[in-house]
């Protein structure tokens, strides 16, 4: 049994998803879903993650409203945002309350990401 720390990567890109659990399951067992509903379902059966990283645009649910959803829940959990567009007033607004930690711009810079998560993980 691995004792890395868990974390939930979400997006409805599956390059986005292979790329992020290759480069980061080195540091952490890495849980990835491809869209929100499938976020909640592995939220609900791995009851030990501790970081939810979620792109914005995805269909179903963006986002944000994925990361309100599960706060309702999981108030615990440390949330980020990724995002291939700049930042807006919604989540402007989701950093300034503590919604979200961070938001990183796409294309993703792994490094930055991991130093993110590392600080709020250990």
């Amino acid at each position: 049994m691995s004792d890395k720390k868990k974390i939930l990567y979400v997006d409805d890109d599956s390059f986005n998803l292979e790329i992020f659990k290759i480069n980061l399951s080195d540091f952490y067992q890495v849980h990835v879903a491809e869209n929100a509903l499938i976020g909640l379902d592995i939220l609900a059966e791995i009851k030990d993650i501790r970081v939810v990283v979620s792109d914005m645009k995805m269909p179903i649910m963006n986002g944000l409203e994925f990361i309100n959803k599960i706060k309702e829940k999981y108030p615990q959990l440390k949330c980020f945002l990724f995002s291939g567009y700049d930042l807006n007033d919604e989540t402007q607004k989701a950093l300034d309350s503590g919604l979200i930690l961070d938001y990183f711009r796409k294309p993703f810079n792994l490094m930055e990401i991991n130093q993110a998560i590392s600080k709020v993980i250990n």
